[in-house]
């Protein structure tokens, strides 16, 4: 499985609002110049997280977006979901009925179990895991000591 840049991207997206919440609503064209990516495309994610209820748009002078809700509680399977659809490796994981081999299929239940381990970590994971993940790393990266 790949993950489509539509998600990287807004995963990345999502990491700024996440890094910026509770500072006001963040403008497109300012997440696209520090993430180096563009702002007509990111237009096209943004719609995708509004639509999911992920993130809230704000209109006017001071307009921008924002996270709908904290970002400890958006998972990252919430993410992968809205941005690529059900997370689902083959049909018949989903539906019974995908295949008529289902009773004697000797990998279904690999992919299943492989299905099921990503879902957990995908529900392990939020938002906030990976901002604390990022100041963890800047943290470290710019420490200097001196002797």
């Amino acid at each position: 499985m790949r993950l489509s840049s539509r998600t990287r991207y807004g995963t990345r997206l999502l990491f700024e609002l996440a890094y910026n919440y509770g500072k006001g609503p963040v403008l497109l064209r300012d997440i696209a110049k520090r993430q180096d990516i563009s702002e007509k495309y990111l237009s096209k994610i943004i719609i995708l997280l509004r639509s999911a209820g992920i993130v809230t748009s704000f209109r006017g002078a001071k307009g921008g977006y924002t996270l709908s809700k904290a970002p400890s509680e958006i998972r990252m399977r919430e993410i992968i979901e809205a941005l690529e659809g059900d997370v689902a490796f083959i049909d018949c994981t989903k539906d019974a009925k995908a295949c008529p081999r289902i009773e004697k299929c000797p990998t279904r239940d690999f992919w299943c179990g492989m299905e099921t381990a990503m879902n957990n970590y995908l529900e392990s994971e939020t938002l906030d895991t990976i901002v604390e993940n990022y100041k963890r790393k800047v943290g470290e990266a710019g420490e200097v000591y001196y002797i």
